[in-house]
């Protein structure tokens, strides 16, 4: 085997396994302790959409003024979260406290690339439910065109048109 060839096979391997790889990304989420239940509620809806993905989701808690006082309220915010969320991912590293904010990290259960292949199969099988209800309704259009040609009166024979003006020909 010739140098140049094993070099070849080598990058294209490489390029294969890159194809492969997946990386994870931390997404970051930020609350405030006095949040409201709709606003948590979406909040939440997009932790979820993240997890499902497969990215890592940062939630962060900011406080300000007297709300420094009292980091219970958004320890309780986050482990309300993580409760929430625990079907889709795990605490991977508990809350703390870092001056104004207080940071809790939630890993998927899934890895990325299980989520991709998740997310792939389910739109592969919406396309082929819609091409078979596209084909089921185009076959019904047919059937009904064929059924009111059936039924139709057939058209009369077109004739020239009978002039009220007898010098004019036609």
């Amino acid at each position: 085997m010739d140098y140049g060839k094993f070099k070849y096979e080598t990058a294209q391997k490489a390029r294969e396994s890159r194809r492969n790889q997946t990386n994870t990304i931390i997404k970051e989420m930020k609350l405030r302790p006095k949040i409201d239940q709709h606003d948590y509620d979406t909040k939440k809806g997009h932790v979820v959409r993240f997890l499902k993905a497969g990215d890592k989701v940062k939630i962060t808690i900011m406080f300000r003024g007297r709300e420094q006082h009292r980091p219970e309220l958004g320890y309780r915010l986050l482990q309300r979260l993580a409760a929430d969320v625990e079907d889709l991912g795990f605490i991977e590293s508990n809350a703390r406290q870092d001056g104004r904010n207080m940071t809790m990290v939630l890993g998927p259960h899934k890895k990325k690339s299980e989520a991709q292949a998740e997310v792939k199969a389910e739109k592969v099988k919406s396309m082929d439910a819609k091409a078979a209800d596209k084909a089921a309704e185009e076959a019904e259009v047919k059937a009904h065109r064929e059924a009111a040609q059936a039924v139709a009166t057939p058209k009369k024979p077109r004739r020239r048109s009978e002039n009220l003006d007898p010098d004019m020909e036609a």
